[in-house]
């Protein structure tokens, strides 16, 4: 696991003044992702404050050199895999070399604050999806969201009877992820009301999101070469907001007998920044304890040291805007609050999981933790379990109703990783706007 170290005083300033008390983006954190300033091409960042370091600039000018430098090389193009797949030494390197350079006592402050394109206003930049993605997977460890989404269709057995024993997971589409701040396209399909005898195609009904956690993949693993749960957690990269946008009407007619299929290929939003293991050690707590009855995870998913602080303490927001909440000014309107503590699953699980029959993990493939739910519908990770399936609706401040998402609906989610004698650290925002579906 990675260590506290002094990457994370509390007393570290930044000479990026909007650093500190960034809700975000303080010098505590330092996440990595791909951007483009205004004409140029995409290439690696780091957020801080309000600004991205360009880390080809810096090291270009012989501001990160050594490891440091070789890891920022690794980082200078459109795609991270390369720096992903060199694992934590690499990551560790340039984090301490970073947080070093953007001290406030830096000795290199004034030669770095005059170098131009070091530094770029994060409102003026475009951002991207920070990997090229060879594969998604998404994963069903949220046990709240799992056991609320079984109990509207099967109410006296919630949970089937290999939820507690197996990481359930679907292969998703990689193609379709895009970052936050992309449109999303309501999508057509088959779909079929209980009083509707045949089914009819058209634009989803009910369209809704999906509150998780995204896990970056780092080193991958040699086909036919399972990753041993006590090194599975070296092979995660970081991790970042993920909102696998739900199309529950189409999902209902077509998940039996495979699962789901364009219920959910159609989009997948990502926040673009890649929030690394280093960044949230202090935040890593131990696995909550199963509850008295539940079966122990067999060998090849037990490990004491991931059991003890294989788990991580971050809460996450869902807020929504509507045209109508935006032409009155009213603030967006808090959906839920969950948290991480309640996956069922820890992260390193879900990897030994994946590889066990032997499948071969790349640099860059991305996982989905699952819906994260909590036990109360404060925080629920979506509308699905908020509305009961949509049979209550949510009232606004704008004397609107909504079971399910409108065109013209925004959803962005936020988080925040806080533990007393740290500074808080945050990922910054995946959002997306619903438009209309394509003409038929």
């Amino acid at each position: 696991m990675p260590a506290i170290d002094a990457t994370h005083d509390p007393q570290r300033r930044s000479w990026v003044e909007s650093a500190n008390g960034h809700p975000d983006f303080p010098i505590q954190n330092l996440p990595i992702g791909v951007f483009s300033p205004t004409g140029l091409p995409p290439r690696g960042g780091i957020a801080i404050g309000d600004a991205i370091l360009d880390l080809g600039v810096a090291r270009e000018s012989g501001l990160l050199t050594g490891p440091s430098g070789e890891a920022a090389q690794s980082a200078q193009a459109s795609s991270l895999n390369a720096f992903l797949a060199a694992g934590a030494p690499s990551r560790a390197a340039l984090r301490a070399a970073l947080v070093d350079l953007l001290d406030a006592r830096s000795p290199l402050r004034s030669k770095a604050q005059a170098l131009p394109g070091l530094l770029h206003k994060a409102t003026e930049c475009t951002f991207h999806v920070p990997c090229a993605i060879g594969d998604y997977t998404d994963f069903f460890a949220g046990i709240h969201h799992a056991t609320n989404a079984g109990r509207l269709f099967r109410p006296d057995n919630p949970l089937l009877p290999n939820y507690k024993y197996v990481p359930i997971a679907y292969h998703g589409r990689a193609s379709s992820i895009r970052p936050s701040g992309t449109d999303v396209r309501r999508p057509n399909g088959q779909r079929k009301r209980g009083s509707e005898t045949e089914p009819a195609f058209g634009p989803s009904r009910n369209l809704d999101y999906e509150l998780e956690l995204g896990i970056w993949i780092g080193p991958g693993n040699s086909l036919g070469t399972p990753i041993p749960i006590a090194e599975a957690g070296s092979h995660i990269a970081g991790f970042c907001l993920l909102n696998d946008w739900s199309a529950r009407d189409i999902q209902g007619w077509e998940y039996q007998p495979l699962g789901p299929f364009l219920a959910k290929n159609f989009m997948t939003s990502v926040s673009p920044w890649i929030v690394t293991p280093e960044a949230l050690a202090p935040f890593r707590i131990a696995q909550p304890p199963r509850p008295a009855g539940d079966p122990a995870p067999f060998d090849y998913l037990m490990d004491e040291d991931d059991q003890t602080s294989g788990a991580l303490d971050i809460t996450l927001e869902v807020f929504l805007t509507t045209p109508a909440l935006a032409a009155k000014t009213l603030p967006p309107h808090k959906l839920s609050a969950g948290s991480t503590r309640h996956l069922y699953w820890t992260l390193a699980q879900l990897v030994a999981h994946h590889t066990s029959g032997g499948c071969n993990l790349m640099p860059g493939d991305l996982f989905g933790s699952g819906t994260i739910s909590g036990p109360d519908s404060g925080t629920f990770g979506s509308l699905l379990e908020i509305t009961e399936g949509g049979r209550h609706a949510i009232e606004l401040a704008s004397n609107e109703t909504r079971r399910f998402l409108e065109d013209g609906d925004e959803v962005i989610f936020r988080a925040e990783a806080r533990r007393d004698g740290f500074v808080p650290i945050g990922f910054g925002e995946c959002r997306g706007k619903v438009i209309p579906p394509p003409s038929s």
